[in-house]
């Protein structure tokens, strides 16, 4: 096994840690928040969901001897993070994130789960995924309007980057952040604490488990999670030429997550991008010794999760508006692709449409979040459309 290392593997695993995470611990911040959870928890929530996708992309490649990268569910995040907080606060939330890894652990061990989820038209999925996205990727602009001073040279980092790697678009916009919350924003009242710079005062909370919260929350997280994250890496993987055995690997990803989500930890799972950069040629001349760069990912992960209180002490520093700004900016690339996913079949574009509006419109009904209902409104347009062009045809 340690024959296999090489630079060029040990190189991008670096690369696709700092890039994986810079590019949505906001996003994640952002959705704990939302959900209602204080500093601590949100702190704490974040070093699990750190720890799970570190723990996971150390042992997942170990054992296939694949780059199989694990990140967590960042589309499931910018879901909580545009999803109204439940009326039990942030422990009916938990209460929600422990039903989504339960419905992954099932997944893993009953295929027709997954196949059910995969049967879901990718027009609706991406609509729905497109929906949850929009609210956050309107941040920026509407960050830019009401505190342009603080925006802007994010704004023009991201750009910066942007133009010369898309890769670095992320990394330089946060290095932009926190040279504007160190100049531009005032802190002195908000010092960080030395004594909880490297490790959260852990705040969990006691779950609450609600019909509510399963069709509000934890249903929709799953199938953004299963629909935006877990199909799409497995299919990089696959594109690249590695076996894959999806029932092992979604089974591994559900139980870390199952254990770490009463602490408030977002669901963890395969991941498409990092797995694009670590089973490329640049993780090393070898296809069959590239699996090294998603373990160094999995180590640097696991200490990044060491910096979580610090992290999220200083985000708690800066206006709410600056971090979602932010955040948004993060997921601008994920939104366009589920739109040109979402509206990739002229005959059927009113179902992926409405999905996308009732999902993005942020209403509930009977108490269930708006993404359930797109799911279902979205899946009986299509259904409904392909009867009448069946019965046309003949």
């Amino acid at each position: 096994m340690f024959r296999d290392l090489s630079i060029p593997a040990i190189s991008m695993g670096l690369l696709a840690a700092f890039v994986g995470y810079s590019a949505s611990f906001a996003i994640v911040l952002a959705g704990l928040t939302a959900m209602g959870a204080s500093d601590g928890q949100a702190a704490t929530g974040l070093f699990f969901a750190t720890v799970g996708m570190g723990i996971c992309s150390i042992w997942l490649p170990a054992v296939t001897r694949i780059p199989a990268a694990v990140a967590w569910s960042t589309p499931g995040a910018a879901f909580l993070a545009a999803t109204a907080a439940l009326p039990g606060g942030f422990s009916e939330a938990v209460g929600a994130l422990i039903f989504c890894a339960g419905l992954i652990v099932l997944t893993g061990f009953i295929p027709t789960l997954g196949r059910i989820v995969a049967a879901i038209p990718k027009p609706i999925a991406n609509g729905l995924l497109a929906g949850v996205l929009l609210k956050l990727c309107l941040a920026p602009a509407l960050a830019l309007g009401t505190i342009p001073l603080l925006v802007l040279p994010v704004l023009a980092a991201w750009l910066i980057g942007l133009t010369w790697n898309k890769l670095a678009a992320m990394p330089f916009a946060v290095l932009a952040f926190l040279v504007v919350l160190y100049f531009a924003v005032d802190t002195s009242g908000n010092a960080v604490q030395a004594d909880t710079a490297w490790l959260p005062t852990f705040a969990p909370a006691a779950p609450t488990f609600t019909i509510q919260s399963f069709f509000s929350i934890a249903l929709p997280l799953y199938l953004v999670t299963m629909a935006g994250q877990n199909i799409p890496g497995f299919a990089v993987l696959e594109l690249n030429g590695y076996p894959v055995e999806r029932q092992p690997l979604i089974r591994k990803t559900g139980l870390v997550s199952l254990a770490f989500a009463p602490f408030g930890s977002i669901p963890v799972n395969m991941s498409a991008i990092t797995a694009a950069m670590m089973a490329g040629e640049d993780a090393g001349r070898d296809p069959a010794t590239r699996y090294w760069a998603a373990i160094t990912s999995g180590i640097v992960y696991v200490l990044l999760a060491f910096a979580a209180a610090l992290v999220a002490s200083l985000a708690s520093l800066a206006p709410l508006a600056l971090i979602t700004a932010v955040a948004g900016l993060a997921l601008i690339p994920a939104l366009v692709g589920s739109i040109s996913a979402a509206f990739s079949e002229p005959a059927q574009l009113e179902a992926p449409a409405l999905t996308f509006l009732i999902a993005a419109s942020g209403m509930t009904l009977f108490g269930i979040s708006g993404a359930f209902w797109a799911v279902l409104a979205g899946a009986l347009i299509w259904l409904a459309k392909t009867t009448a062009n069946k019965s046309t045809d003949h």
